[in-house]
């Protein structure tokens, strides 16, 4: 199973994803408040994640249009609800409840 880093305010969560599951899922199911609000439909931007390591597959078009109608974002932001975990990853988790 991919191994799944997340940087958190509170400190690094590590934890293994079954291949395919959203990454959204899985940094919620280990202990992390992350926001997301539209139901993983990229309408909104709450449950975005800075990639600092891995692949996360290619950027759909939905993403693509959201994420571009946001200012200064950095260029490895992607949409945590969009990406489906095929292999290790480690991100920066941008928004939490808490």
């Amino acid at each position: 199973m991919p191994k799944v880093q997340a940087e958190t305010a509170t400190g690094l969560i590590e934890t293994e994803a079954p291949d395919g599951k959203k990454l959204v899922l899985t940094i919620e199911d280990a202990g992390v408040d992350i926001l997301h609000r539209c139901g993983g439909n990229a309408r909104c931007t709450t449950c975005r994640v800075e990639v600092l390591e891995g692949d996360p597959g290619e950027m759909g078009e939905l993403e693509r249009n959201r994420l571009a109608m946001e200012a200064e974002l950095a260029p490895n932001t992607r949409l945590s609800c969009q990406i489906r975990v095929h292999s290790d990853l480690k991100v920066h988790v941008v928004n939490q409840a808490s």
